[in-house]
């Protein structure tokens, strides 16, 4: 589709002059110049990989939406001369990356370009569950590879464009026909048939597209490239105009240019307001925010037009905005690379405000928006479903879309991270509750930190969200009516040592209790009053904190034997458990083991401990396990 009409149509008047001589640099530019890009590439590819020419030769394919080659010529270009690379580089390396799915490098290198991070995935996950619709999508022409797009309602039927005609000359873009305007039924399958051709009227041998049509079906406004190239910058390019034709006697007739068209930029993808007061289009005329922006016009009623406005900067980007459509009350749906999405074109719309103004453009979600181009939506309202254009699959196709309710609707999202540093914690388990009480489902937390769970409307939930050596964080929630809920938990949970300064994190990573120490009696494991004051301590600490696990350890001196010191040393732990339990802890929480004597804290030569070592080494230690 020449790069979503960038369309820019190009007439290329290229012989076989250079495939008579030695490839060479000047032959390749002269090439790229005239948006000769199959033929530039072949050039580039035989010559030595200078910057100007990794650059054009991945220019050449990213127009092409080859972006596996695309990739393959800027990851070159950067990595040898990344510090003198223009910045716009960056933004289609970014898509070329996403194109190929390799969403997270995507985003690094896009982060560059725009100053702050992207998360595509993520924000691709939230626009899908914020829309209101899904989509299911059947391909409209399967099997066949003829450009198809540039949809429009015709009366009962549908206009499209094509270069399903195959036959004349190629245009140097993409070295396939040239573009003609078809109109087609669509059958209960959502395929096109009874396809025809627009009469020469129409057609000519240069490009048709897009074609949009006044409700009575008589009068209709397509694109068509210039007749003659001129040069633009460093580039020789037949610019794309918009034409007006009426339906008499059954016949088009009065086929003319509008007059805001012109030889110096393009006007392209009309569509008309439902009471065909309006026309809106895409531009690159002086004055855009950047690339391509929407414009309207209003039509008079004596068939004059108001001059071009600018939709603005909540539609507009310095990147570009097309193929805008628009609904009875006014929605505006069109696509765009400029506003974030999930790589390339998205479609999105946007709520009318006022004359003027629109609402902050909407992505339509995941099920109709991928990683390479979305374009082209147009929409049937009272039957809810419409058609699309897409290159997902290598080349243009049409697809036909079913709206349905969107279930990820009901749906809840939210992250893990420790309260203190905000750091994402995988690893992290997250359970969800009904009202009352009852655990409906738990999840692992992955590499990202994040969660999904289903809810259903007009139901309260709580949220628990877990992790070894952490205080549960916990959250509820209320879904509405509609099920709708949208919340965006940040389960903030605070280790135990950031909250307690009796707890400490060592360097082997064990979490201890640190108490005062326990003394038992020689040969003794009973509780004497001195070891149950310490032991109340953790009788509190464990009913404040009802989901916490340890482990009590109980170790002795060198003196006696090792057995005797293993057995002594397991009395002495168990008793110490039994006394936690009397006191309320649920014995689940609790393990004890004794250490005997394997693990004294002062390790004395030829084993001869002052009476103050032997005291330092008989010791309990209390260890968090969860």
């Amino acid at each position: 589709m020449m790069r979503k009409l960038y369309i820019l149509f190009v007439f290329c008047s290229v012989t076989t002059l250079f495939a008579q001589k030695k490839a060479s640099v000047k032959d390749g530019n002269a090439l790229f110049q005239t948006r000769s890009y199959v033929k530039a590439a072949a050039i580039y590819e035989q010559l030595p990989a200078t910057k100007e020419i990794l650059q054009n030769l991945g220019d050449c394919y990213y127009y092409n939406f080859q972006m596996s080659n695309a990739v393959k010529a800027y990851t070159q270009l950067f990595t040898t001369f990344k510090d003198s690379v223009q910045k716009e580089v960056y933004f289609r390396f970014a898509n070329a990356m996403k194109g190929t799915k390799n969403l997270e490098k995507g985003d690094s290198i896009m982060k560059i370009y725009l100053g702050y991070e992207q998360n595509t995935q993520k924000f691709m996950k939230s626009a899908s569950r914020n829309s209101k619709d899904s989509y299911k999508l059947e391909m409209m022409s399967k099997g066949q590879n003829n450009g198809d797009f540039g949809i429009s309602f015709y009366g009962d039927k549908v206009a499209f464009s094509s270069a399903r005609n195959g036959q004349g000359k190629s245009y140097g873009w993409n070295d396939k026909p040239y573009l003609d305007l078809f109109s087609a039924t669509v059958n209960e399958q959502g395929q096109l048939v009874n396809v025809e051709t627009f009469p020469d009227e129409i057609n000519s041998k240069n490009h048709e597209s897009s074609a949009t049509f006044t409700a009575d079906g008589k009068t209709m406004y397509f694109n068509r490239t210039a007749d003659k190239q001129i040069k633009v910058g460093e580039e020789v390019v037949a610019n794309i105009k918009i034409f007006k034709a009426e339906l008499k006697g059954g016949k088009w007739s009065n086929v003319t240019m509008v007059p805001f068209s012109s030889d110096t930029y393009s006007v392209e993808h009309p569509c008309l307001s439902k009471d065909g007061k309006q026309l809106f289009f895409a531009s690159d005329m002086p004055g855009t925010y950047g690339s391509f922006d929407i414009y309207v016009v209003d039509i008079n009623e004596d068939g004059t037009y108001s001059l071009p406005r600018n939709l603005g900067d909540k539609i507009n980007t310095p990147h570009r905005e097309q193929f805008p459509f628009v609904t009875s009350d006014g929605t505006l749906y069109f696509a765009s690379d400029g506003h974030q999405g999930g790589g390339n074109l998205d479609v999105f719309s946007s709520k009318k405000i006022s004359d003027t103004e629109y609402d902050k453009p909407v992505n339509l979600g995941s099920t109709i928006n991928g990683e390479m181009d979305d374009f082209n939506y147009i929409l049937d309202e009272a039957k809810n479903q419409g058609y699309f254009a897409s290159n997902r699959e290598g080349d243009d196709h049409l697809y036909t879309f079913v709206k349905e309710p969107n279930k990820l609707q009901y749906l809840v999202e939210g992250e893990v991270r420790d309260k203190k540093t905000m750091e994402l914690l995988p690893g992290s388990t997250v359970k969800l509750y009904d009202q009352n009480g009852t655990l409906l489902e738990e999840v692992l937390v992955g590499k990202d930190g994040d969660f999904t769970f289903n809810t259903e409307p007009n139901k309260k939930y709580k949220i628990m969200a877990f992790k070894d050596f952490y205080i549960p964080a916990e959250s509820e929630f209320e879904t509405s009516q509609s099920g709708k809920v949208y919340l965006d938990l940040q389960m903030k949970v605070e280790s135990y040592y950031d909250a307690e300064d009796i707890i400490n994190k060592k360097e082997d990573g064990t979490v201890l209790i640190e108490l005062e120490n326990i003394y038992f009696d020689l040969d003794k494991w009973d509780i004497k009053p001195q070891a149950a004051t310490v032991l109340d301590v953790l009788v509190g600490l464990l009913k404040k904190y009802p989901y916490m696990e340890i482990q009590i350890g109980s170790h002795t001196d060198s003196r006696a034997t090792a057995s005797y010191n293993l057995k002594l040393s397991n009395k002495r732990a168990a008793s110490a458990l039994e006394y936690l339990v009397k006191n309320g802890i649920d014995r689940k929480r609790l393990s004890s083991v004794g250490y005997g004597e394997t693990k004294p804290l002062v390790v004395c030569p030829k084993n001869d401990c002052t009476e103050e070592e032997h005291a330092i080494n008989r010791r309990c230690t209390f260890m968090i396990l969860k």
